[in-house]
């Protein structure tokens, strides 16, 4: 019994002891499959960043951040009218752009009226016609012009009967049968009487009737014409047949449009860059392609409060009368080109490409690199470049729209393929 009792507990023992041995080599191998499971994500981990380091560097820009490249060899650039240069500095004339009105000129303005009070009967002009110097606008029925006439002819008469009467006593004289002193009264008489009818005439001609007018049927009563001083063309017309008139009432406004006022507003910081005699330019909206040019010849002395402005007047030629009053207009007053030079670019030269103003430089003779630079000034179809282009640097001058395209046409093509 004894005996049976020793050889069960050798058995318990023996199971107990390979329990507890295959749980440590269970836990050991856990530990080491964790162990490797772990190193083997952190190794391919690590190769990833590496993948992604290696790809970030392949797609990023270089020093001096081209957004895009394109190749065309020299016959293509020449077909398509691409041409190459080095950047050069150059001095750019500065401009001040404002905007305007067009104003007929003031100087050239005249308001007709006429001289006397009279009877409208006649009109002989309507607006917008074109008129000259002198012209007869139109005609009036005047009492007062007849008391006028009524003095030139008794003028008249008084002056033959002087005439006659100086003739007479002179024959008297030579015959001795009158005195030496009544020849001088009667040359007394006689340069009066023509002294009357010169003012007479003057009066006339003042009025707007002249001596040649009055020639031929003395018994027609002649009407009173009202002339334009000036030519040009009627802008306003306020003749009426049958309404009375007076030299208080303007019948007719006529301007001379060859050549305009266009009045502009200066900001008060660029008072300094602004004076009398300073070339500017003129471009309406009517006709984009046309510059019409002009000097200032008036600078206000008082700054408007609210707008802290001055005005400008600028006298322009209006050829063909294209300029009208009350066109709204862009003004740009050229300033002296006494600045440093600076490296600067045709307009054309520049292109938009994704949000930013590139230019083509030239890699080599058959490859283009689309550069991002920083624009200042412009004056004269030229841009300043502030930064990205070095004096020296070869760039596209003309044809930077078609490497544009060709730029653009590449990424549609690496999007297609990509997306494939």
């Amino acid at each position: 019994m004894k005996k049976r009792g020793i050889i069960i507990g050798l058995i318990l023992a023996v199971a107990v002891g390979g329990g507890l041995y295959y749980r440590s080599a269970q836990n050991s191998g856990g530990e080491h499959a964790e162990q490797k499971e772990a190193g083997h994500t952190e190794e391919k981990g690590g190769g990833h960043d590496e993948h992604k380091e290696g790809k970030e560097g392949h797609d990023g820009h270089d020093e001096h951040g081209e957004a895009g490249s394109v190749k065309m060899t020299a016959e293509v650039q020449k077909q398509n009218g691409v041409a190459v240069a080095p950047a050069q500095k150059q001095r750019l004339a500065g401009t001040i752009s404002v905007t305007g009105k067009v104003e007929a000129n003031a100087d050239r303005i005249a308001h007709v009226s006429p001289r006397i009070p009279g009877k409208i009967v006649a009109v002989k002009a309507s607006l917008g016609d074109s008129v000259s110097a002198g012209q007869s606008l139109a005609s009036l029925d005047s009492v007062e012009l007849g008391e006028a006439l009524s003095r030139y002819h008794q003028s008249k008469t008084k002056l033959a009967l002087a005439h006659s009467n100086m003739e007479r006593i002179k024959g008297l004289v030579e015959k001795k049968i009158a005195a030496r002193k009544d020849i001088f009264q009667a040359e007394t008489d006689f340069k009066t009487a023509q002294t009357e009818l010169h003012t007479d005439e003057e009066r006339l001609s003042l009025y707007g009737v002249s001596v040649a007018d009055l020639k031929g049927d003395d018994r027609k009563k002649p009407l009173l014409p009202v002339r334009s001083p000036i030519g040009g063309i009627i802008t306003e017309k306020h003749a009426i047949v049958g309404e009375l008139s007076d030299p208080s009432k303007s019948l007719y406004t006529v301007a001379d449009l060859s050549s305009v006022w266009v009045m502009v507003d200066i900001n008060e910081k660029d008072l300094s860059k602004v004076r009398k005699g300073q070339a500017a330019t003129v471009i309406i909206g009517a006709y984009p392609d046309l510059k019409f040019r002009g000097r200032i010849n008036h600078l206000a002395d008082m700054v408007d409060q609210a707008t802290r402005t001055v005005k400008a007047r600028i006298e322009v030629a209006n050829p063909g009368r294209k300029l009208k009053p009350e066109m709204f207009a862009t003004v740009e007053l050229a300033l002296a080109a006494d600045a440093p030079p600076v490296v600067a670019v045709p307009e054309d030269a520049l292109q938009d490409l994704d949000g930013k103003k590139v230019v083509f430089v030239a890699e080599n003779e058959a490859e283009f690199a689309a550069r991002p630079v920083q624009t200042g000034r412009a004056a004269g179809g030229m841009v300043e470049i502030v930064s990205g282009l070095k004096e020296g640097e070869r760039y596209a001058v003309k044809g930077s729209f078609i490497l544009k395209s060709e730029v653009k046409k590449g990424e549609m093509t690496d999007e297609h393929g990509h997306g494939k």
